[in-house]
């Protein structure tokens, strides 16, 4: 295991309103405040995005197994931000629910706003974590020194 120690900075609370682009948006607000590490929470509706929830099989490179949510529903969860070169990288896990189903995954493309949607977003201080491609799992994985 690696680590690095930092601290809490500055605390952003964000509303995406209806059909907002959620992972765009985290990426330009990370941008635009010059956000190299944090990490951060989503409350709220979501109408459209294609989630990850698990590989096919337990091998090298995995092969990911895709869900589209397709229509409203409501999401909860926690993700990270750590930039690979010159722009930050958005990784979130969620729960996704609608009436009696429930998908818990990892939100990757099209993912849009359903009403409204809230962040809370805790930048981390003294944190130099980045993302890099990771030529064994043909991902893009943290990187710590």
């Amino acid at each position: 295991m690696k680590y690095q120690v930092g601290r809490p900075g500055r605390i952003i609370v964000a509303r995406f309103e209806d059909r907002e682009d959620v992972i765009g948006n985290l990426s330009g607000l990370a941008k635009k405040e010059g956000i190299r590490a944090a990490a951060f929470y989503l409350v709220g509706g979501m109408r459209e995005g294609s989630i990850v929830v698990g590989p096919e099989k337990d091998e090298f490179p995995p092969t990911p197994v895709w869900k589209k949510l397709g229509e409203s529903h409501e999401v909860v969860g926690f993700g990270t931000i750590f930039w690979q070169g010159d722009e930050p990288k958005v990784h979130f896990h969620g729960a996704f629910g609608k009436k009696e189903m429930v998908k818990v995954g990892c939100l990757r493309e099209n993912s849009e706003t359903f009403l409204v949607l809230e962040a809370v977003i805790t930048e981390m201080e003294g944190v130099t974590a980045r993302r890099e491609l990771d030529p064994v799992s043909g991902m893009v994985l943290l990187k710590l020194d």
